[in-house]
């Protein structure tokens, strides 16, 4: 859950902060005008649980398409806008339930009032986004380069601009590459605003070196109740984002719902293909997204079911088959090529629907 203390922002009838469960966030990689592929890109997304989608919006034929988008989908569209207020005007007229722009790069304050007051007329959120690489050039002299201090300033004068212009519908975002940078920022700006945050480690990398910066990031910044939505940012396909992001909720007890799937480093001992073998459980189990259970793979018959008496349900590997286990005690033996799917039924038989 988010903090408590946070304002209520409602996005496209889900809603963030106040105490709300943290929502999960994800962006396409298809080109917006490509309405085809940007809508089966954002179904493969809603289905691996995926609760706000965001595009770019870099042409006004970007813009138009929003419209048609959104008719085709089942969870709020954020439009990203960066440079051209006349970009942010359309994508609300044409349906954005919420706007991300960072007014220092849109221009005059007249022109960050226009898109401001289109926001007002339709009712819908804007997030502030202020990232490392876009600090003003006065604060980086002011600290020396980029910070944390200088991030939180940089957010806070824009918010407090919106403000002025009599909008207070606003989401924040503080974004670096630097994991440590990003943590203090985090916690500074959560002492300074009642504004939700939408969390996550810019440019973090490829899914291996991504996964590791966002969970340590997210890790600590969620752990301290600061954060009402999040996204892990990783080059790759932007299903892998969602996994990530529900694995990390889950893991600090932030969300329920869903398998998650232990199993052991594999040694001497292992007669299986135990890598294999689990990740194709892995793949099975987010199946069952209905079931809140912990499904174990062991390597071996020796220590397995001890090792997996944690697990509600889980498979041990032998030589040519394997023990299915529930709770630690061993249920019945079965043909190694059987495994998956003897695994699969007792999913289905506590309750599990695909």
């Amino acid at each position: 859950m988010s903090r408590m203390d946070t304002k209520k922002i409602s996005i496209g009838g889900r809603t963030i902060g106040g105490g709300s469960p943290i929502l999960i966030q994800s962006m396409c990689n298809t080109k917006t005008e490509d309405v085809k592929g940007t809508v089966a890109q954002i179904h493969r997304l809603e289905q691996a649980g995926c609760d706000i989608v965001r595009v770019a919006v870099p042409t006004m034929e970007a813009a138009r398409s929003l419209r048609e988008i959104k008719r085709e989908i089942h969870i709020p569209l954020v439009a990203d806008i960066h440079f051209d207020y006349r970009l942010a005007i359309s994508a609300v007229e044409n349906g954005a339930d919420k706007i991300r722009i960072n007014p220092g790069n849109i221009g005059s304050q007249d022109r960050v009032k226009a898109v401001v007051d289109k926001a007002k007329e339709y009712g819908i959120p804007i997030r502030v986004g202020v990232n490392s690489g876009s600090l003003e050039k006065q604060l980086l002299e002011k600290y020396g380069g980029v910070t944390a201090e200088g991030l939180v300033e940089s957010a806070l004068g824009k918010t407090a601009l919106i403000e002025d212009m009599g909008y207070d519908n606003l989401v924040i975002s503080i974004k670096s590459s630097d994991v440590l940078m990003c943590i203090k920022a985090h916690e500074l700006i959560a002492r300074r605003t009642s504004y939700p945050l939408h969390v996550g480690i810019t440019e973090a990398g490829t899914v291996t070196a991504g996964n590791i910066k966002s969970s340590v990031g997210l890790g600590v910044i969620l752990y301290q109740g600061i954060g009402d939505t999040i996204r892990v940012s990783l080059t790759g396909d932007p299903v892998e984002e969602i996994k990530t992001a529900k694995l990390v909720l889950k893991t600090l007890g932030l969300r329920t719902g869903g398998v998650e799937v232990v199993s052991c480093p594999t040694c001497g001992r292992t007669s299986i293909d135990l890598i294999s073998l689990a990740n194709q459980v892995e793949t099975m189990a987010a199946e069952f997204d209905n079931l809140d259970i912990k499904v174990a793979v062991m390597g071996c018959v020796v220590n397995g079911p001890g090792e997996a008496k944690e697990a509600d349900i889980g498979i041990a590997g032998g030589k040519g088959e394997g023990l299915l286990i529930k709770k630690g005690k061993v249920i019945r033996k079965v043909p190694e090529a059987e495994l998956l799917n003897a695994l699969r039924q007792e999913l289905l038989s506590m309750g599990g629907s695909l």
